[in-house]
């Protein structure tokens, strides 16, 4: 998969990609993640990437030009499944948005700053707009990232053991059961007794167990609807 991100401040993106899952999965080639400097395609002298926004307000907006100039020149070398803009009245991210982008081949995502980019850029080139949460950030990179991460850590090879991702909360509207490692007695808080018991098939039925109870009790708008009550 190869991911393409436009931002005014690409250097944001050096620790977040340059450590765990992902950096796994582009030493393994699986992903590939190109950073792509807005500014590099302003025309002026300096580099303006900003202007007041007709009408008034307060704010600066990012212009379309720069922006239209390098969508145009990526698109020239590279088909693009969706172009994403990050934008807190975009669809909320959740599990299975992630599922499918996983399966694209390239993704293209625009990270917003300042007051937001101009209009036209969002009617004429965005297909696709992504929240990660009702709340304003100070760009979009950040959602970028963590965007990506959701994406890049479903690719088939990225985990060390690919149903690790199978079992992560939402996979199935469920929360994950509890988890635990060693010593099993610490301080007296000890292990459930059926994480120890070797009965793959109870352990497996806990499990589940626990999720839903644990779904019930946080989050109960996730409860799928062939979830019983007396399974709760």
């Amino acid at each position: 998969m190869k991911i393409d991100i436009l931002s005014l401040f690409p250097e944001m993106f050096d620790g977040a990609f340059s450590h765990s899952i992902i950096k796994r999965a582009k030493e393994k080639g699986l992903a590939e993640i190109r950073l792509f400097n807005i500014r590099d395609w302003s025309a002026g002298k300096h580099k303006t990437v900003d202007d007041y926004a007709f009408g008034g307000g307060a704010g600066m907006v990012m212009m379309i030009e720069p922006i239209s100039r390098c969508i145009e020149e990526l698109r020239e070398k590279t088909v693009y499944d969706e172009v994403i803009y990050m934008s807190p009245d975009g669809e909320l991210l959740e599990q299975n948005m992630a599922n499918r982008l996983s399966l694209s081949q390239n993704l293209l995502i625009l990270c917003g700053h300042y007051k937001g980019i101009d209009e036209r850029i969002r009617e004429h080139f965005i297909t696709r707009e992504i929240s990660i949460g009702d709340y304003v950030l100070s760009g979009g990179e950040l959602a970028a990232a963590v965007l990506t991460d959701t994406i890049v850590r479903l690719l088939p090879g990225v985990l060390n053991d690919e149903t690790s991702a199978l079992s992560d909360s939402f996979q199935n509207n469920l929360l994950s059961p509890p988890v635990y490692t060693r010593p099993s007695d610490f301080r007296g808080w000890k292990v459930p007794d059926i994480l120890l018991s070797g009965n793959d098939r109870e352990i497996v039925k806990w499990k589940h167990e626990q999720s839903i109870l644990r779904t019930k009790l946080r989050r109960p708008g996730l409860l799928p609807s062939d979830i019983l009550i007396s399974d709760i």
